[in-house]
């Protein structure tokens, strides 16, 4: 008897979908908002231009992100929030205006502002525009309050 082929096309197919770039997909949960995504791939992928872009940074002095903090800091009503903010700062002003002669460079950070835009797609808009308007000018206090201590 011969055997069927159908055992070794199943094992090639599992074997494919677990070896694929999906299998580096993630489920992140913030807050209400549950977003897949695949981090180690773009980890990876910033991981090859990280050395070259972070040389190229003469102000050592100011973080924008600190290491110490983290969205798991943040209420987790406010993590998907939080996120799709930050995202949107590097979609509009990080990745769209970042320049270098290196197409390797530019090809990276163009698949990093892709995966990006996927996540933000996904997270759900956290205030309507009004309702975050009201929120910062009611804040604004605080902002001055920053300003003030500048000194």
């Amino acid at each position: 008897m011969k055997a069927s082929g159908f055992p070794i096309c199943l094992l090639s197919a599992a074997f494919y979908l677990f070896w694929t770039p999906s299998a580096g997909l993630k489920t992140l949960h913030l807050g209400s908002c549950v977003i897949n995504t695949n981090l180690q791939e773009m980890r990876s992928g910033f991981s090859e231009i990280r050395d070259s872009v972070q040389a190229k940074d003469e102000i050592v002095d100011i973080r924008i992100l600190r290491k110490t903090e983290s969205l798991q800091d943040t209420k987790p009503a406010d993590q998907c929030c939080l996120l799709r903010h930050v995202l949107r700062l590097y979609l509009d002003k990080v990745f769209k205006n970042y320049q270098t002669p290196d197409h390797h460079i530019l090809r990276k950070t163009s698949s990093l502002a892709n995966s990006f835009l996927t996540i933000k797609k996904d997270l759900r808009l956290c205030l309507t525009p009004q309702a975050a308007v009201v929120k910062a000018l009611g804040e604004l206090d605080i902002l001055l309050q920053w300003m003030e201590e500048m000194k």
